[in-house]
């Protein structure tokens, strides 16, 4: 374990969302229906198209598995900052954080009202049980109230080991004030840090009162507070009066560099040292250099504070930010996030372009592979509020980006596409995944004949049903089946059969609405008639 102290122009077809309001409703009126569209032929921005769809025993455990980069943190719980701060910042950079919690407080948007300083031993017996057990990378401290923790935290990094031979802190985070010994801190813990993020406040108090007013200043305060021992010193010039730009200086003891940004001026900064000393620490974690972590932090502050310039909590002065950059994104949900439903499948869409234009069906194109990026995004969003509000699961085809940047409810993904478990990894539990390994369902088939797909394989009955009884996840059957041909498909009598997925036996027809009210009461009379069998 290594240890670090921080401080702390494509024109949407709005056509073609209304004529899915008016169809999307009835879908959803018994079983369910994932929406899934097709648009590989879809050459022109007329057309567009949807793919919704502890007894005691000790644990042997397996170190070659994949090292889970872990900051562990010790600060004081904060409404918005501190502690709270530090897991989201680790959370949004897949970082592990542990926690030992050195004070309680009582604050808000208004300020801090009470600061209870837990109990000396208890935080011993903290650190005690984390640092004893499992294998921490880096060690980022924040608010440090007395001199016995700020003691304690000295001598428990003493004694457990860590990973850096060297035994030195990575981020010591000083802390708005409530630091009240800064001669403790530069005595015990400045020799043991890799990096020391002081304010301009801090950094004055850790320099016996010098003043520092300018960014010459700021290069000097650097320079001595290196001599006091860290291996790197950060000061952070965020409230450097009369500067346009916000200026950081940073020294590692030869190079002196002065990070320049525009400045952000918004309302919500609660937490910004904490976050920024985190951020660090996290990307020290993941193997980061130190330069390459303070400016990976930097940026991470900057659009978080940028993403949450006019978000309202609270009714105080300084309110907190959104770390995860999510918190605006559930405001424009109109509708609830739709989870996965096996039932969903029941009768699951899936539209071709060319039928489109064959019989003059607006629709939402989300499987395209010539559109921009950005243009596909804002198609996506638009999609999605409508399929929100009536409960359909909007997947993206393909195009994990888009489905992450656009909230959709997940992704359909083919045989030469992502893995399905990085896939996963990216998308997080919550999220709908369609294909094989760590997916959600599976498409299987084509049971019939179909020309809407280039050479697919036809198996008829037999193979799918072979797939059906040995995978456990929900299966849904898809080629050529229509009207005619559903109820052999459901009178299998497979349980993990969930439904069917067709083309043509809907888009191919004159009237969607009225092929899918016809083709949900064959698959209803089906299913029933499987289930008396």
């Amino acid at each position: 374990m290594a240890v670090a102290f921080l401080g702390c122009t494509y024109n949407f077809n709005c056509l073609a969302l209304n004529r899915y309001q008016a169809v999307l409703p009835d879908f959803r009126q018994s079983k369910g229906l994932s929406f899934l569209v097709d648009s590989r032929f879809n050459r022109s921005k007329q057309r567009t198209s949807m793919e919704m769809q502890g007894n005691g025993v000790p644990m042997t455990i397996d170190h070659s598995a994949v090292k889970i980069p872990h900051v562990l943190t010790v600060a004081g719980s904060y409404s918005g900052a501190g502690i709270q701060a530090d897991l989201k910042t680790c959370a949004a950079l897949g970082v592990y954080c542990s926690t030992v919690i050195i004070a309680v407080t009582a604050q808000n948007t208004v300020g801090v009202q009470v600061v209870n300083i837990v109990p000396e031993e208890f935080v011993a017996e903290q650190m005690k049980s984390v640092l004893s057990d499992t294998d921490v990378d880096v060690v980022k401290t924040g608010m440090l109230p007395s001199i016995g923790i700020i003691k304690i935290l000295h001598r428990q990094l003493q004694e457990y080991p860590i990973r850096d031979s060297k035994k030195r802190l990575r981020v010591l985070g000083c802390n708005g004030g409530h630091d009240t010994e800064p001669s403790a801190m530069a005595e015990e813990l400045l020799p043991m840090a890799d990096i020391v993020t002081p304010n301009l406040k801090e950094a004055s108090a850790l320099l016996d009162g010098v003043k520092i007013k300018t960014v010459s200043d700021m290069r000097s305060a650097a320079k001595l507070l290196h001599d006091m021992g860290p291996r790197n010193v950060l000061v952070k010039g965020g409230d450097l009066p009369d500067s346009l730009d916000t200026v950081d200086v940073f020294f590692d003891g030869e190079y002196l560099y002065e990070l320049r940004s525009s400045r952000i001026k918004p309302r919500n900064t609660h937490g910004t040292g904490c976050t920024l000393a985190s951020c660090i620490a996290a990307e020290l974690a993941k193997g980061s250099s130190m330069l390459e972590a303070v400016k990976a932090a930097k940026f991470f502050v900057e659009t978080a504070l940028d993403y949450s310039k006019d978000i309202f909590i609270g009714n105080g002065p300084q309110g907190p930010f959104d770390h995860l950059t999510r918190l605006k994104s559930n405001i424009h949900n109109s509708g609830r996030q739709v989870r996965f439903n096996p039932s969903d499948l029941f009768l699951y869409a899936v539209t071709d372009s060319r039928m489109n234009r064959k019989w003059g069906h607006s629709i939402v194109q989300l499987r395209e592979k010539d559109i921009e990026t950005g243009d596909f995004l804002e198609a996506a969003k638009s999609c999605l509020q409508i399929c929100r509000a009536y409960g359909v699961p909007l997947l993206i085809n393909d195009c994990i980006d888009v489905a992450l940047a656009s909230d959709a409810d997940g992704v359909h993904i083919g045989q030469s596409d992502m893995p399905t478990h990085v896939a996963r990894s990216l998308l997080g539990p919550r999220k709908i995944i369609a294909w094989f390994g760590g997916a959600d369902y599976i498409g299987c088939g084509g049971v019939y004949p179909t020309n809407t797909k280039e050479n697919n394989l036809t198996v008829g009955l037999d193979g799918p049903k072979t797939v059906y009884l040995a995978s456990k996840l929900p299966v849904v059957a898809i080629g050529g089946i229509n009207i005619s041909n559903a109820r052999p498909v459901m009178e299998m009598g497979v349980p993990n059969l969930k439904g069917v997925a067709v083309v043509s036996a809907l888009f191919d027809r004159e009237c969607v609405l009225t092929e899918t009210r016809k083709l949900h009461a064959v698959l209803t009379e089906a299913t029933a008639a499987a289930a008396v069998n």
